[in-house]
């Protein structure tokens, strides 16, 4: 009985330790590294980036610092802008001038924390509700934030298994704001027109 007992606890701790192994890879493996994880694969459109490319500085060189599939660098460089856009690490890499990205929105927490300790300039896709997070707050309340707001919603291209499903129809069910710090714009708040 006792040597089934530990056999059995010896099975548990294989199992917590496997389950903390997965939870280690997980959080480490980010976005950026193709790890596409299946409530947070939702890729950048190119129209998400022509829409604001008059507000983007072409004398910088850009960090699309969240690699994705690849397609929002891309779209940056097809724009004329210099883009370093490679599967690095956000948290361990610090490249370009200014970051222009898309994040998993999952992370935000971390990357905002992540952000304001680079203090570098960027613009950053994200759910209109992110400002009112208090991560937000506590990382940029004394920092100025400006604000892009599209003219409609910002459709995503999904990715399944890191391809877009067949049959597939966008349909983006939130708002985003085009986040920015550090850009400068002529107002706080921009409305797309």
């Amino acid at each position: 009985m006792k040597l089934k007992k530990n056999q059995i606890k010896i099975e548990l701790n294989i199992i917590l330790s496997y389950i903390y192994y997965i939870n280690l890879i997980y959080k480490m493996a980010s976005f950026h590294t193709k790890t596409f994880l299946k409530h947070d694969d939702y890729m950048t459109p190119k129209t998400a980036w022509d829409n604001i490319k008059q507000f983007i500085p072409k004398d910088k060189i850009i960090w699309e610092a969240f690699y994705g599939d690849g397609k929002s660098g891309e779209y940056l460089t097809e724009l004329g802008f210099n883009v370093i856009h490679e599967a690095i690490d956000f948290y361990e890499d610090d490249k370009g001038d200014i970051i222009v990205s898309n994040p998993p929105f999952s992370d935000c927490k971390k990357i905002m924390k992540r952000l304001a300790d680079l203090d570098k300039p960027f613009i950053l896709i994200m759910p209109s509700s992110k400002i009112n997070t208090s991560y937000f707050r506590d990382n940029f309340m004394d920092k100025k934030i400006q604000i892009i707001i599209p003219r409609k919603r910002i459709q995503f291209i999904k990715l399944v298994d890191g391809k877009v499903p067949e049959n597939y129809k966008s349909v983006c069910n939130f708002d985003c704001f085009y986040y920015c710090y550090k850009i400068e714009l002529k107002n706080d708040i921009t409305w797309l027109k």
